[in-house]
């Protein structure tokens, strides 16, 4: 299946412009996850929600797959995939996280899953994590 969603082909391009090997997206939208072919990329996306929001993927490199060694998608708003390195594991994990309308009880059972996730893989393996963490600057609680 070849990849043609307009939405999607703005993070291909960036990718292509870039020569990235991996890059994480966030808000993908899909009654069900799968990988698609993307020009020179594997497209890996999950599931959104039931209103076909959120949602989390990755544009891996072609050249690249046979280092994927797993990739999940833990929630709708967190996935991660697993890259055989030469002395460890390269663990990435890519979040959309809960906006500033969210309950605080959202905002918290989104940061323990995240938690959860990052200290589910040991030490010693590499971990990346990026997304989209919906941060508004300017108010609120400084930290």
């Amino acid at each position: 299946m070849e990849c043609k969603d307009p939405a999607w082909s703005g993070s291909l391009t960036v990718a292509l412009r870039y020569k990235l090997d991996l890059r994480g997206v966030q808000e993908v939208s899909s009654q069900k996850g799968n990988t698609l072919r993307a020009g020179d990329y594997n497209f890996f996306y999950g599931k959104g929600n039931g209103n076909h929001q959120l949602g989390t993927g990755f544009f891996l490199r072609h050249t690249k797959a046979s280092a994927v060694q797993r990739v999940e998608f833990v929630i709708d708003r967190m996935s991660y995939i697993v890259l055989r390195g030469r002395l460890c594991s390269i663990i990435v994990l890519n979040v959309h996280a809960t906006g500033e309308v969210q309950s605080d009880d959202s905002k918290d059972s989104f940061y323990e899953e995240l938690e959860q996730g990052f200290y589910y893989f040991p030490k010693y393996n590499i971990k990346n994590l990026r997304g989209d963490f919906n941060e508004n600057v300017g108010e609120g609680e400084y930290l």
